[in-house]
Order: C-alpha cells, then structure tokens, then sequence
C-alpha cells in the first residue's frame, strides 16, 4: 500500500456519489492505494453565507457532512475492495477543495447525474470545473447499474485525434487496459460534419488513408510496451463526441485528451470532451 498515494472522491450526498465512491474503491484496490473522501460544508465567511448565521446553523451543517462522509465509508467498506481510506470535512468550494487535492492524487473521482438542460449547464459549478483545473486525471462517473457489486466488464476505449493532449490520453489508456486485463478500442474520428452517404465510401479516399497514418502513429510503440493489451482500431468520418459516446456504450472507460487538435489557444476544455462529459453512459477520464 502506498501510504502518500490516494484517490480522491468527491462526496456530495447524491446517488451517484457514492457510485463514484464504490468506482473509486475498486480503482484504489486496482492501484494498491489509498482512497481519500472528501466533502464540505459552509464556513462562517464562505460565498453565499450571510453575515451573523448562528452557530446552530454551522453545527447542522458540520453533522450533515459527518453522515454524508459516514455513509460514503459504509458504501466503500460494502464493496468486496474495501481499501484503506481516510475522510476529511472541509469548508472550502467543493471543486477548488479537490483541485488542491489533485496536486498529489492518483486520480480524482466524482459523480454526475444531471440529465436535464439546466442541471447539464449547472454542471459546470463542481464536475466540470474539477475536470478542466485539475492537476491528474480525472474520472467522472455517473448511473452505473450494478452497485454494490460492479461487476464491471468491455474495453477501454480512448478518443484519439493525434494533438499532444490525445497522446497523453493513449498513454493513459493503454495503462488502463492492462492494469484491468481488457482490449484497448482506439477510435479516431476525423470530421466534425455530419456525413449522410456511407463511411466507407468516405474512407476509402486520400484523406482517410492520412487519418488511419495519425491513428497508427500515436498507437505506435506502445504494442512492445504493453504486449498484453490487443488493440483494435476505428477510424470513421463523423462527429466525434457521437461516435466516442457509441462505441463506450458497453465500455468500462472512455478515456479521452483535455482539448483535442481543433481547440483554441487559452481552451482548457475542448467541444468533445465537454459533449461527452454531459452524455457518456459509461465511467470516462479525462487525462492531463
């Protein structure tokens, strides 16, 4: 076990949550690691917080987060993994608390079960946010159907479109592969246009043989370095976060690059990653 290494999951009493807490225990157990949950409560000074709340008002708060941290431990300590974990209460924003724990995290893990438009645009104020600021990967997590067992099965799928943010997401994703014992699906797609006619008569032209050239190049190399992964390989003609949600229906994760090859200068999320951070049904990453 190593003591100084953890995963950090973000509890906030939902549901998917403490799906995010029973993910990350087996995650810690995968990794020989610690798992950290972390929650908040308002300080006397916090946004929000009026001037002069009673001290009644902070002692509900603070016994609210002691039973959500409670029942996260339970949730961790049902599940056939059950790693060594600590907890911690803070006061500070949920999502600048876990972006400092980053710093130092294996990963950080959080929960997202928003589906309407406006709860989808809120979901920028913690999942989002730790999503584009953290400082490791970070995984989110949402309506996984199998708790408390997980019995988790399919590939590892990872989104690659050649930009350096892509390359760490390969390097990640082959890592994640081996690490669970699973195929490795990599999946480039090339266009954000909505094609109509078949893909293959689309692929079968100079430019698709360029783009199965940028797919082979960043996969290349890491076939001797993990021996055990079996690679398979899609390149289609499509909108990438239609067809990256396709193929990680099933899937065990979806990992995918912070901004791709079309994001603008200063972007720390791209298009895709935001689209399918709304939209995945399985766990996805997102990578450093």
């Amino acid at each position: 076990m190593s003591a100084h290494r953890q995963i950090v999951v973000g509890v906030d009493g939902t549901d998917t949550s403490f799906e995010a807490v029973v993910w990350g225990a087996r995650e810690a157990s995968l990794r020989s690691v610690g798992l950290s949950l972390v929650t908040t409560m308002p300080g006397r000074g916090s946004p929000g917080i009026p001037v002069g709340m009673p001290a009644a008002f902070f002692e509900q708060e603070e016994a609210d987060g002691r039973r959500r941290l409670d029942e996260a431990v339970k949730y961790a300590q049902n599940t056939t993994w059950a790693p060594e974990m600590d907890t911690h209460l803070c006061t500070g924003p949920p999502a600048s608390e876990l972006v400092e724990r980053s710093t130092s995290a294996v990963m950080v893990v959080v929960g997202a079960g928003r589906h309407n438009a406006l709860e989808r645009a809120l979901l920028g104020s913690v999942s989002a946010a730790v999503v584009t600021h953290a400082h490791c990967p970070v995984v989110v997590v949402r309506d996984l159907p199998y708790l408390p067992v997980l019995d988790i099965t399919g590939p590892v799928v990872v989104g690659v479109d050649g930009s350096e943010h892509s390359q760490r997401a390969v390097a990640v994703a082959f890592e994640e592969a081996s690490l669970r014992g699973v195929d490795l699906l990599a999946v480039h797609v090339w266009s954000d246009i909505e094609i109509p006619i078949p893909f293959h008569r689309l692929e079968s032209g100079d430019t698709g043989v360029q783009e199965r050239v940028v797919l082979a190049e960043s996969l290349a190399g890491y076939a001797e370095q993990y021996p055990d992964v079996y690679v398979r390989s899609v390149v289609a003609m499509d909108r990438p976060a239609r067809r990256l949600r396709e193929y990680a229906n099933g899937a065990q994760l979806l990992v995918v690059g912070r901004r791709g090859r079309g994001g603008f200068t200063g972007m720390l999320l791209g298009s895709t990653s935001r689209a399918l951070l709304h939209s995945v049904s399985c766990p996805m990453m997102v990578a450093r």
